[in-house]
């Protein structure tokens, strides 16, 4: 039996969308159901799925919840994830973000700065999900986030990383630099895992044994620019690839005989996931073309042959 190991990249809201769908439709047609990966890594969104997975909540329902009709379910889904924050002192901005970004230009500048939004709610329904329970998964789950006074990524989930709930975790995962002020857990702030890395594949390393087949569902690692792409579009996606090229090459190096499966939206999907990441308008649009889209996407023959090998065999 096959040992599988589940990356589930940062994406925005539509990105979890997009997520959402794929795993549903990976199931439907092998019938492997996502909660048997032996190990799920789960980054900003992506980290929301992870926690969908890991609760048993991965269904079209908490996709629509009870919402009545997709305004209903928009507005729903707003009034979790934008709360409005009281403004911050900007002394962490200046030394986390201002400073380092002087140093070091790039993304940088944007770590600690001000922000109008809370990640409360997403708090909220994480716990909502697990009805209280403040624990952590019993199987294999790493929640990632950037430690902003460190200046370095905390894999949640490891022994080596501080202990938090997976409400906390995944809403400071999800903290967004200048969309959410970073999340406080035990006197620390952190934020989105996707600054350093939109999936960190490698961490799947970290299982005691090797494993035979990591699959990653990346919706910011495009291999090539679409056509009609927004300005931001080519650097999101070159640096999401990049950095999962040379996670996948740490696996491979370490691992020659675990297979590897990346699956991005193709472009169908994107017109709808790209206006705006982080549309709530846009997440039940994004889902639907999703599933329409994978039903020929997952039976091409590079795909289909390596889902057939490891998850078709694990379902029976």
């Amino acid at each position: 039996m096959s040992k599988i190991g589940l990356v589930l990249g940062g994406g925005g809201v539509t990105g979890a969308a997009y997520q959402i769908a794929t795993l549903l439709a990976l199931e439907a047609a092998t019938g492997w159901n996502p909660d048997d990966a032996d190990v799920v890594v789960g980054t900003s969104g992506g980290a929301v799925v992870t926690a969908m997975v890991r609760s048993h909540r991965l269904s079209i329902d908490a996709v629509v919840g009870e919402a009545d009709g997709m305004h209903d379910y928009a507005a729903r889904l707003r009034s979790l994830l934008y709360r409005r924050a009281w403004p911050r002192k900007l002394g962490s901005w200046a030394r986390h973000g201002l400073l380092r970004g002087i140093r070091h230009p790039g993304v940088s500048f944007t770590l600690g700065g001000p922000a109008p939004f809370r990640v409360d709610g997403i708090v909220e329904w994480i716990e909502g999900a697990y009805q209280g329970d403040d624990g952590w998964p019993q199987r294999p789950t790493l929640i990632v986030a950037y430690d902003l006074k460190a200046g370095h990524l905390v894999a949640f989930g490891t022994e080596e990383a501080p202990e938090a709930s997976i409400a906390d975790a995944v809403a400071a995962s999800c903290a967004v630099p200048l969309v959410y002020q970073p999340h406080l857990i035990n006197g620390r702030m952190y934020l989105d895992g996707g600054v350093a890395s939109g999936t960190s594949a490698d961490l799947v390393l970290g299982s005691p044994v090797p494993l035979d087949l990591v699959l990653v569902v990346a919706p910011m690692a495009l291999p090539e620019a679409r056509d009609n792409r927004r300005f931001y579009e080519p650097l999101l996606d070159r640096a999401g690839r990049a950095a999962l090229d040379e996670e996948l090459e740490r696996i491979t190096a370490l691992w020659p005989h675990c297979e590897t499966l990346v699956l991005t939206p193709s472009a169908a999907e994107i017109g709808d996931m790209r206006a705006n990441p982080m549309s709530p308008e846009q997440a039940i649009p994004s889902f639907f073309h999703t599933l329409r889209s994978l039903r020929s996407g997952l039976a091409t023959p590079e795909v289909w042959e390596v889902l057939e090998r490891h998850l078709l065999s694990r379902a029976a």
